[in-house]
């Protein structure tokens, strides 16, 4: 069935451009036309929604989500099954597109069969972008073995968030098995995190030698690398191998933010994670070493945000929220308006996503042609955020692929 818009107050992110008295035709899963005045006269059956004035625009993009994480306590999870824990991770993604995501880039855990899932409307849940299972060296960020486990890493095939790679040899073959399995590109954990017990949050982990292994790899595959990194040395050592994205920066240092510009690298933040972590304390889940280090990397989360930005760097939209504080997904916004023009915040949410995603002029736009991934919002997010932030209030469809939900209606 086609789907008319009409009364829109279109918004274009990339260029800031808004339209009043739009309408947008969307059929066969993408915006067919687009203009003002009267709509054209269209064969067959029409769904016509009216946007009354509403802002119309493209659908967010999360780049860093974990649908399979749905919840932060390990011994329940440990008693999962696979499928059981498919299902929760995409009712996890179905509640992301009725917050607004359209697409979600998922950057440890989820696999083909998630997103084939979604693709096929078997659930409803928006595209989802996957990279597989994070790769870790022994002892970093993604061993999340507790420190008296002597075991040896072994099933790499069930499900998890990452899996352990030490040696150029080892990581360039998990590279070509976890793009084998169709990863869209691949994550790398290059320094120590909140969540791992083995690991200090500025350590630097893996050498340039390992990282360039998945670079090349990921090149010759036509995709690209990713990296979980707070710290400048742990930065700038994987910038220097060729990785295109930093996930989380935190505690990057000018030198950091040049050599990104340099290297045309992106930024994605995830400040809200850390707030909330912070502010539910142990009933986080995280333990009390844990807590420790969400301090260190939280109290300059912001101030590295505000220095990226003013330098040009490319940011895009992440959340890194976790089982049931994934309901605060669009709380990111709020953040980074403290220090960012909201328009801005948007294009990391669609635009300069898209672009990340290697998907400009698909997503992230409302141009003819581009994936009928669209809102319809009652009031003006340039105005006030929280016309975003509340979507029970004010979304009253999210579109994706052209199948309307209806949010506020």
């Amino acid at each position: 069935m086609r789907t008319l818009i009409i009364n829109a107050h279109t918004l274009e992110p990339a260029t800031g451009e808004r339209v009043d008295g739009a309408w947008l035709d969307l059929a066969d899963g993408v915006i067919a036309a687009t203009g003002t005045g009267a709509p054209p006269a269209a064969p067959g059956e029409v769904r016509v929604i009216d946007a009354r004035g509403g802002t119309v625009m493209p659908g967010l993009v999360d780049a860093h989500v974990h649908v399979l994480l749905s919840s932060i306590d390990r011994a329940e999870v440990g008693n999962w099954t696979p499928g059981y824990a498919t299902v929760r991770a995409l009712g996890a993604a179905g509640a992301m597109l009725r917050r607004g995501f359209t697409t979600v880039r998922d950057v440890g855990g989820a696999d083909h069969g998630m997103a084939r899932a979604l693709d096929e409307g078997l659930f409803p849940g928006p595209r989802l972008i996957f990279g597989g299972k994070a790769i870790s060296q022994t002892g970093g960020h993604g061993d999340l073995r507790p420190l008296s486990d002597d075991a040896h890493p072994c099933c790499q095939s069930q499900p998890g968030f990452s899996r352990i790679a030490d040696g150029a040899d080892a990581v360039r073959a998990a590279a070509r098995d976890e793009f084998r399995k169709g990863a869209h590109h691949l994550k790398l954990v290059v320094s120590g995190g909140v969540a791992s017990p083995a690991d200090e949050i500025d350590a630097v982990q893996y050498t340039e030698e390992e990282i360039r292994a998945a670079v090349v790899e990921a090149e010759n595959h036509n995709r690209y690398v990713t990296v979980h990194a707070y710290h400048p040395r742990s930065v700038n050592q994987a910038l220097r191998a060729g990785a295109r994205c930093v996930e989380h920066g935190n505690l990057i240092d000018d030198e950091t933010i040049a050599l990104m510009l340099e290297k045309e690298a992106f930024l994605v933040p995830t400040i809200i994670t850390y707030e909330a972590m912070f502010q539910a304390g142990p009933a986080s889940g995280l333990s009390a070493g844990s807590l420790e280090k969400l301090g260190q990397v939280l109290d300059g989360a912001v101030d590295a945000l505000d220095r990226a930005h003013r330098a040009g760097v490319d940011i895009v939209y992440g959340s890194d929220l976790l089982g049931g504080l994934q309901v605060r997904q669009l709380d990111e916004f709020e953040i980074r308006t403290r220090v960012q023009p909201v328009l801005d915040v948007i294009r990391a949410a669609t635009s300069t996503a898209a672009r990340l995603l290697n998907m400009e002029g698909r997503i992230g736009t409302l141009a003819p042609g581009a994936e009928a991934d669209v809102l319809v919002l009652d009031g003006d997010p340039l105005a006030d955020v929280r016309v975003l932030t509340t979507p029970d209030r004010h979304l009253r469809y999210v579109i994706r692929r052209g199948e309307a939900f209806g949010i506020a209606e």
